[in-house]
């Protein structure tokens, strides 16, 4: 569909694009916005963010939806593909005074249809924990006597359904006590009801739980671990306290993080272009990689933890191999940055070589296909039947997207001969699982996707990215839990980390790349904290950076303009994608074969509201 007036191809707004799995459709009934769908005029303000939940309640239709557009956070029932989008109704609006939501995030593991616990972080650098099911607001981190500068008052808005009610907060600016810069990400801990990370523009992050209080003082730290460009703090207190940790990462805004599936490693990528893989309970770096130039703004890990992909002001896509702590392609089409990479696990497909010789039940690859909608920690049990299959060689395409500032949307493959370059299929590809969220993506050599006695000359650099590695033996533990950190920590490791879910049940070994210089003395300067500002001439051309020749780029399967303002959200759920632009639409697109008959709502919509 053209934009108003006519236009020259390249600047037409794409309705529906075509790939292998067949067509996909914008559903413009299905679209969410403001309620009274006027485009939002985002100057100057956040991104819009979406973030979703599923309920299951017995109505089967549990899936909410939550979105920010500017001061305003809406709560909504999402309805997909199945029914029109009905937006005079939504569960919760909140209106925020003083300061605006950046991001949020719902925790899957309390929700239920009665209750949903949801973080949203501010650009003020407030945390605030909210219910928007019950509409009420339990706790507020990161601000001084919070309990006094937080209140709420309904209103009657006018529009459409005039009468109805919206809750108006006021988020007063006083001084906080632990971080007075933006909130750029937060997220639950995975298998955790009360932990929590929050990541801010000052290149911090801390670990809160929410069953403590922040205290009216301000924090006071011990080093707890040290290496190249981080350190990592305990709060020092008497008394257990918010934060339970402050991680201090590379130069600049700390601008996403993201865990693995398995919950056990956290890839965070900065303004100083910078990607940075730790294992989150040891506290320990695991690997790093640089962007050819600018910032990384996004990052996310592949459905099995063994690749990350990250975007930024390079304009690329790179993957990063988990195992391997290299890059191993990358991918050009957007023109601008990019904002947002996200795997699609319903695309993503394993597949025997040897069509006679099938392995694995109907259940086991619609259990695949269901890997993306399920938490990391039951995920781990539910698809280690597929291990069974790691004698038989299999085809592995990893399918991931991407959105950008020039509006576009595009999608990628991962194909054999970008992830096992040069190798044949019976030998190469032993024992890879593209699902197996078992053990951790570097775990045992065995697991590995280059075989012992593979002499293929590697044509790429496959060097660490750190300056050297050791392996550790098997019997090694490296998690905060096992009381590998000094009895300084003890009380963090007793207060926090009792309610990591399965956490501390599995035991396995793991390759353990740590600098040589870190240390977990405690101390009560910040100032040993040195953040080592790395040329980026001397990087390019080494296994931090490699050139552009060095490694394979990859082409788009699809680059499709898809709005009118940059894009902010990309989001695979199992029968649609779903698009968000700084102008406050949240698309929906179905899936081949998924997009059924649906009626409008009884809502009246202005014919130049909806972009794509």
């Amino acid at each position: 569909m053209a934009t108003e007036g006519g236009g020259k191809e390249m600047n037409e707004i794409k309705t529906q694009f075509t790939t292998r799995e067949g067509l996909y459709k914008l559903l413009p009934h299905s679209e969410y916005s403001r309620p009274n769908r006027v485009p939002f005029n985002s100057q100057g303000s956040n991104p819009v963010r979406v973030s979703f939940v599923n309920l299951n309640d017995q109505s089967g239709n549990g899936d909410r939806l939550c979105f920010n557009v500017g001061r305003e956070l809406y709560f909504y029932i999402y309805k997909g593909v199945r029914k029109a989008a009905d937006l005079s109704k939504p569960i919760d609006k909140r209106i925020y005074k003083g300061t605006q939501p950046t991001c949020h995030d719902f925790n899957h593991l309390t929700a239920t249809a009665e209750s949903v616990s949801l973080l949203v972080g501010f650009s003020a650098g407030q945390v605030q924990l909210i219910d928007p099911i019950k509409k009420e607001t339990s706790k507020l981190f990161n601000e001084e006597n919070s309990c006094q500068h937080l209140w709420k008052v309904d209103w009657n808005e006018e529009r459409e359904n005039e009468g109805s009610k919206t809750s108006e907060e006021a988020l007063v600016t006083v001084q906080r006590l632990i971080d007075k810069s933006r909130v750029t990400c937060v997220k639950w801990v995975p298998g955790s009801e009360s932990l929590f990370l929050v990541a801010h523009s000052s290149g911090n992050m801390y670990l809160y739980n929410v069953e403590h209080a922040c205290g009216t003082t301000a924090p006071h730290y011990q080093l707890l671990k040290q290496g190249e460009s981080f350190a990592v703090h305990t709060c020092k207190s008497k008394s257990t306290r918010n934060p339970l940790l402050k991680w201090t990462v590379g130069e600049g805004a700390l601008n996403e993080f993201a865990f693995s599936p398995d919950g056990k490693f956290l890839a965070c990528v900065s303004q100083d272009g910078f990607l940075r893989v730790f294992s989150f309970d040891s506290v320990e770096l695991h690997g790093t990689m640089k962007s050819y130039f600018g910032g990384l703004l996004c990052v996310c890990w592949s459905p099995d933890g063994k690749y990350v992909v990250t975007g930024g002001e390079d304009d690329l896509v790179t993957v990063w191999s988990f195992g391997d702590c290299r890059v191993i392609a990358r991918g050009h089409g957007h023109k601008s940055w990019v904002s947002v990479v996200a795997f699609d696990p319903y695309t993503t497909s394993v597949e025997e070589s040897d069509p006679m010789e099938l392995s694995g039940s109907d259940e086991d690859f619609q259990d695949l296909l269901h890997f993306g909608r399920d938490r990391a920690n039951s995920t781990q049990s539910r698809l280690s039947k597929r291990n069974s299959t790691e004698s038989r060689p299999v085809s592995v395409t990893y399918r991931f997207g991407s959105v950008g500032q020039d509006t576009q949307l595009c999608l990628w493959d991962l194909t054999e001969d970008i992830l096992f370059p040069h190798q044949p299929l019976s030998r190469a590809r032993t024992h890879t699982n593209v699902m197996n969220a078992t053990s951790p993506p570097a775990g045992s050599t065995g697991n590995s996707v280059m075989t012992p006695g593979n002499s293929a000359p590697p044509p790429l650099p496959r060097s660490n990215s750190l300056p050297h590695s050791a392996v550790s033996s098997t019997g090694s533990k490296g998690s905060i839990a096992d009381g590998a950190i000094a009895s300084g920590v003890s009380k963090f490791a007793t207060l926090s980390l009792h309610d990591r879910k399965d956490r501390h049940h599995e035991k396995d070994h793991k390759r353990n790349h740590s600098m040589g210089h870190i240390s977990s003395k405690s101390s009560d300067k910040l100032n040993l904290v040195t953040r080592t500002k790395t040329d980026p001439a001397k990087t390019l051309g080494t296994p931090l950076c490699p050139r552009m020749e060095d490694v394979p780029l990859l082409e788009p399967l699809i680059c499709k303009k898809i709005a009118h303002e940059r894009l902010t959200v990309l989001i695979f759920l199992e029968d649609c994608i779903v698009t968000a632009c700084q102008e406050g639409f949240i698309c929906t697109w179905g899936r081949p074969g998924k997009v059924g008959l649906m009626s409008a709502p009884n809502q009246a919509s202005s014919p130049g509201g909806t972009i794509v």
